[in-house]
């Protein structure tokens, strides 16, 4: 499942992110700090400081902006939601073939999120750095995601996938994870592609009737397959 969600920052608040992040007092440390057995040898990035009031203020307006993003919601169905990180990518850098890990303890809790999906916010302008791609791997071939600044990919944390490296510029970007309502990848799609057709006949002022029993196909099956 690939979703790209556009302009989940734009404008003022792009800015401000981006400013805040390229400043000389942002707290950047190695991206090894965060990276698990698995990932530890491949990471070769920056990573904000999550303990930092910077990173909780750019997180939060993050998961604000997503909050009133009605495709994300439709898409992702989310029941929790990772406190944002956030990442930059030098000349050099890159980050080598991994898998997110599972389970993570959300931080400054005794609570753990199931990671259903990942996402990609890109912040740096696609054209003021070469490399950087995100690539999905897969055994029917690659897939590589470079999007527009404030524009987002969700796709299933199972997913390998890598980041080429930078050979201009700086690329930033902020990573997090979802725990859904629905775990299964398949029925989530499902629940979207319906609340999508249910979207597009409403636009069309399809019959009211016929409206009402899909929604409450839609909301049965919502009933059905979530885990609160």
């Amino acid at each position: 499942m690939f979703v790209t969600i556009p302009a989940v920052l734009c404008g003022d608040e792009l800015s401000k992110v981006c400013a805040l992040l390229n400043a000389e007092a942002a707290p950047w440390v190695h991206g090894r700090v965060t990276a698990g057995h698995q990932g530890a040898p491949v990471k070769n990035n920056q990573q904000l400081d999550e303990a930092s009031a910077m990173a909780r203020e750019l997180g939060a307006a993050i998961l604000a902006s997503l909050e009133r993003n009605p495709l994300f919601i439709s898409a992702t169905l989310p029941n929790k939601v990772y406190p944002p990180m956030f990442n930059r990518y030098g000349v050099g850098m890159h980050f080598g073939t991994h898998v997110d890990g599972v389970v993570r303890s959300m931080p400054g809790s005794a609570h753990q999120l199931r990671a259903d999906l990942s996402a990609t916010l890109f912040l740096a302008p696609a054209q003021s750095y070469d490399g950087g791609e995100l690539v999905i791997e897969s055994d029917f071939g690659d897939q590589c995601h470079k999007l527009a600044a404030g524009d987002m990919l969700v796709y299933s944390a199972g997913s390998r996938h890598h980041v080429n490296a930078v050979t201009r510029g700086q690329r930033l970007a902020s990573v997090f994870w979802i725990q859904s309502l629905i775990r299964d990848d398949k029925r989530r799609a499902q629940l979207f592609e319906l609340d999508r057709t249910i979207q597009r006949l409403t636009q069309l002022a399809a019959d009211a009737d016929c409206m009402v029993r899909l929604a409450a196909h839609y909301h049965q099956l919502l009933r059905e397959w979530s885990e609160l």
